[in-house]
């Protein structure tokens, strides 16, 4: 069973940086893609920035190309979600999910969903 917790979100103002982390347990988290996804509230989930098992490899939306950076650390089962320059329309609640391969763009690839955490960006 793999299990999936995110932290980091927040309020914070239009302009500034968050880190997002994803903490992971159980089974072959080194083996496959990991994803940040977003939701808005009555909207569907959306996909902002995916990574390959080895971290050699990345995806990202393309209103948020430039700003965010997805990133892995294998040994420590953490994926991490830099972003910088936040705008009051990345406002969401971001979920980290596992893939069931080493690659996986799409939200039907990934099995394993974490319970989100909020982020609130002010104008």
């Amino acid at each position: 069973q793999v299990q999936l917790v995110e932290s980091g979100g927040g309020l914070v103002q239009a302009g500034d940086s968050l880190r997002l982390s994803c903490a992971a347990s159980g089974p072959s988290f080194s083996a496959v893609a990991m994803g940040w996804f977003r939701q808005v509230p009555g909207t569907d989930r959306e996909t902002v920035a995916t990574i390959d098992w080895l971290g050699t490899s990345t995806n990202y939306a393309d209103s948020v190309r430039g700003r965010f950076t997805i990133s892995r650390d294998n040994a420590k089962n953490t994926v991490i979600l830099q972003m910088n320059r936040l705008k009051p329309e990345d406002t969401a609640v971001y979920y980290c999910a596992a893939g069931r391969t080493g690659w996986a763009s799409d939200q039907s690839e990934y099995d394993y969903w974490g319970q989100g955490t909020r982020v609130t960006v002010s104008s």
